[in-house]
């Protein structure tokens, strides 16, 4: 230590306090990385790794950015995954070294500024806490101030809160872990295909006394009964740790966490990793990206909230009748006043995002153009109000509740169009953000700089005049302020008031008496100015800071109405219907269609027909490859998931009562990494749905079974159904595709079961795909067929079909060699086939225990038979 310099000691010694985070070390105008961090820094932000003397023949590696252009490179570190401490300069200099200290810690679910968030979508910052008694799961927004907390307990409780984890999708996922213990985060088995941060948090920041002690601290109360959360204290635990979190990283966050929320997904519909993967609700299974997604189809939203809710919804749909039925009746008001709709959706295109706006000024980050935007947003709010008052029509009683949540707030729009300018800056540093007649002590120093400003533009003017000097110049630098520039051929004219203060090659320069006091004036006036002004900016900031709980609900009416206005904007573009809520346990559609492939197929997509319902509540679909098995799994699952959000339909009619849950097993893929196969996965799958499945649920699998040897899987196949059929707890709701043909058979003993086929026509000697359903069972796959459509060369496809007539005549594959003959049967010895089935017992076999019986008494009696001829 001795050898190094005191910028490299003080270096040290703030990283020592963040050995987790990169350190962004503030040197002149550059933010600079040393060591392991530089070389971090130069990878993820493609820069040159340079290095500094740090010492007596040392040198460390160095990265740096311009002061300047510190956000953008930031959200690429954050996005990545990092942690980023910002160490500024502060103070004056100590001996002649900068003073510096750590002002802020950004993480990726610590966010605040605007470059380092996305405007769709939310920026949670979550907590997981797993003991044996259950699981405790909280997260917040520190952009927005949303702040909630659950748990839950006994079997089913990790697969419930891995659902709701994925679903909140935060950025960034606290887990305890004790020192030099090695700790596995939440979804270990998956973590690195998520987009989820998980960052180890000490443990004892979990404990249950820290936690009480700090929620209380920070809601400054005695009790968290009014949270609910006294007997749930593994909520209690998970929000507690966050307040922790946020203390060490980003306290001016603390300030816009003004309540909390105890909440339970008892309320909603419940959808698995593998039901959100398949039916591509957020994402689409192709990659990262919104494009092809159901979210990309009815996002129509015009701001930032009503894009965030709009994707919640799609998430988290309802399963209250009432609930979803006020939803409707609000798209429906909209769908039948499309004069009101669009006047009401152009005045919210462009509304600022008031949520996170309100949390900046809260936490004093707020610019003069946050609140410019405020100011505007509050003065659109009456024009909102009246155009929805005038609202007719059967539905537009059911936007009422939403008139009383756009309060306008009178007295904070007033303070804000009298205080800032009616275009300001877009920072404080700039000036003039305050409007002129505001505040009599500011415009009486904006008068006095302004005169002196004036005297001095003026001055080279008069002095030119009374000294002769035509060459005469004023001007002025930051050392040695203003002055008067003289070359020296006029120097014999320089009168004897002038004081010199600079010799130059070719100039003198002077000051006079009076010259220093306006130049005092002028920098006495602007520095006051600039105080005043940023005091008075603060108080528009507290004050909009103590409006955040009514801006926040003003929010939530904002991103309702936009939520509601762009289901009813897609409703209309694509002409979809109102779902009919039934109390008949019935699932029926007419004329339904995939919304998504719909638009991508551009108009010629074909509808179909489903109806599940008391009598047949188990559908077995068959048909060849890309006939549309699949799609039309996936259409009748998203028509339902659509309706219990409160959307229309892409149907000619719906009718349907709400499902608790939808459950899909869709597509083959694995888990290599977990030591899970294919067709392990699958099983897993499979096996969740079998065991979590009610009378309520609606269930969508897809050729079970065959990631196996064929009659594995058609055992296994047929044995689901039967379950699904005959448990006397879960009868679902079940749409299921196979190309076993002889599920089909279930029809004749399971009277629930009903079979459908996708239809295909056969045109000279090709297969044209109808994409129609129709009651009853394929009579084969017509898989070679597809095959050939795929391009197979023409010898695999003849050889295929060859195989194919061998197979269906009961001939095998390749023709073995004759076997010895048999010996003869001694004279009176019973034949081995009936001798097997004098021990048969018929009443004891399953349909397809009997299949299996049939063909090994054959391969009986083909062995025992003495060769013809």
């Amino acid at each position: 230590m001795e050898d190094l310099t005191p910028i490299r000691r003080q270096y040290l010694e703030l990283k020592r306090q963040y050995p987790d985070a990169i350190l962004f070390f503030r040197l002149g105008d550059f933010y600079e990385a040393f060591d392991e961090d530089a070389e971090i820094v130069a990878r993820e932000l493609d820069l040159m790794l340079t290095s500094r003397p740090v010492g007596k023949g040392q040198r460390v590696p160095m990265a740096g950015i311009p002061y300047h252009a510190l956000e953008p490179y930031l959200a690429r570190l954050v996005e990545g995954g990092y942690r980023v401490a910002i160490a500024e300069q502060v103070g004056d200099p100590v001996n002649g070294l900068m003073p510096r200290r750590v002002v802020r810690v950004v993480t990726p679910g610590t966010a605040l500024e605007p470059a380092l968030l996305d405007e769709r979508r939310p920026n949670y910052l979550a907590a997981w806490i797993e003991t044996e008694e259950g699981i405790g799961l909280a997260y917040c927004e520190a952009s927005t101030g949303r702040f909630a907390a659950t748990q839950w307990s006994g079997p089913e409780a990790r697969r419930e809160a891995e659902a709701e984890l994925l679903r909140l999708d935060p950025r960034e996922c606290l887990y305890p872990a004790a020192p030099g213990e090695p700790a596995a985060p939440p979804l270990a088995q998956s973590a690195d295909r998520l987009s989820i941060h998980f960052t180890p948090f000490p443990a004892y920041r979990f404990e249950l006394g820290a936690t009480r002690t700090a929620l209380q601290e920070h809601f400054q109360v005695a009790s968290l009964h009014a949270f609910g959360l006294e007997d749930r204290p593994l909520a209690l635990r998970a929000a507690g740790a966050i307040i922790h979190y946020l203390r060490e990283t980003r306290p001016e966050a603390l300030s816009i966490l003004t309540s909390l929320e105890s909440y339970t997904t008892a309320g909603y519909m419940i959808l698995d990793p593998a039901t959100r993967r398949n039916l591509e609700l957020i994402e689409s299974t192709t990659g990262d990206s919104r494009k092809g997604s159901l979210l990309a189809v009815l996002d129509f939203t015009r701001t930032p909230m009503g894009g965030r809710l709009l994707r919640s919804w799609i998430s988290q749909p309802l399963r209250d009748r009432a609930a979803i039925e006020a939803r409707l009746d609000q798209v429906e008001a909209f769908v039948e006043d499309p004069v009101a709709r669009e006047r009401i959706a152009e005045r919210l295109r462009g509304f600022p995002d008031l949520e996170r706006l309100a949390g900046r000024a809260r936490s004093g980050l707020a610019s003069p153009r946050d609140l410019a935007a405020l100011r505007r947003a509050l003065g659109m709010l009456p024009e909102i109000q009246m155009l929805l008052h005038r609202m007719e029509g059967p539905r537009a009683e059911a936007l009422r509740p939403l008139i009383a949540r756009l309060d306008p707030i009178p007295e904070l729009l007033d303070w804000l169009t009298r205080a800032l300018v009616e275009d300001p800056p877009a920072t404080l540093q700039e000036g003039g953000v305050i409007r002129p007649g505001f505040s009599e002590e500011l415009d009486r120093w904006r008068t006095m700089a302004k005169e002196a400003q004036a005297w001095l533009a003026d001055l080279e003017q008069r002095e030119r005049e009374r000294t002769g000097i035509r060459t005469l110049k004023v001007g002025y630098n930051k050392v040695f302020g203003y002055y008067i520039e003289i070359s020296k051929a006029a120097a014999r004219q320089v009168p004897p008031d002038y004081i010199r203060k600079q010799t130059l090659v070719n100039a003198e320069r002077f000051i006079t008496p009076e010259l220093k006091e306006y130049e005092t004036l002028v920098l006495n006036a602007e520095a006051r100015q600039a105080e005043l002004e940023a005091e008075l900016f603060r108080e528009l900031c507290r004050r909009v800071g103590e409006a955040a709980p009514q801006l926040r609900e003003m929010a939530g009416a904002i991103a309702h109405l936009d939520g509601v206005i762009a289901l009813a904007e897609a409703a209309v573009r694509y002409r979809y219907v109102r779902p009919e809520l039934v109390e008949e346990d019935c699932l029926e559609i007419q004329g339904g269609r995939h919304p998504v492939v719909e638009r991508a197929l551009a108009g010629r997509f074909v509808a179909n027909d489903v109806r599940l319902d008391e009598e047949g509540r188990i559908l077995i679909l068959t048909g060849p490859n890309m006939a549309g098995k699949s799609t039309l799994l996936r259409q009748v699952a998203l028509i339902v998931l659509m309706a219990q959000i409160g959307s229309f339909v892409p149907a000619d009619r719906a009718r349907l009562r709400p499902v608790d849950r939808i459950f899909t097993r869709i597509g083959a893929h694995d888990e290599l990494a977990a030591g899970r196969s294919t067709f392990m996965v699958e099983m897993s799958e499979t096996a969740y749905i079998l065991h979590q499945a009610t009378a309520e649920s609606m269930v969508v699998l897809d050729e079970i079974g065959r990631g196996t040897s064929t009659y594995d899987g058609l055992a296994i196949a047929w044995a689901v159904v039967e379950y699904l059929h005959n448990h006397p707890k879960r009868r679902p709701k079940v749409l299921f595709a196979t190309h076993y043909h002889e599920l089909t058979a279930l029809a004749t003993y399971l009277p629930r079961v009903r079979n459908a086929h996708m239809a295909v026509a056969e045109v000279e000697g090709r297969i044209v795909f109808l994409y129609q359903i129709r009651p009853g069972g394929a009579d084969r796959s017509y898989g070679i067929h597809v095959a050939e459509l795929a391009g197979l060369p023409r010898p695999v496809i003849r050889r295929a079909r060859e195989l194919l007539r061998r197979l269906e005549r009961g001939e095998p594959a390749v023709r073995p060699q004759a076997p010895p003959p048999a010996a003869p049967l001694p004279l009176f010895a019973e034949h081995p086939v009936i001798h097997a089935l004098r021990h048969l017992d018929p009443e004891s076999l399953s349909p397809l225990e009997a299949l299996h019986k049939l063909y090994e008494l054959k391969g009986l009696l083909d062995q025992a038979s003495p060769p013809s001829g």
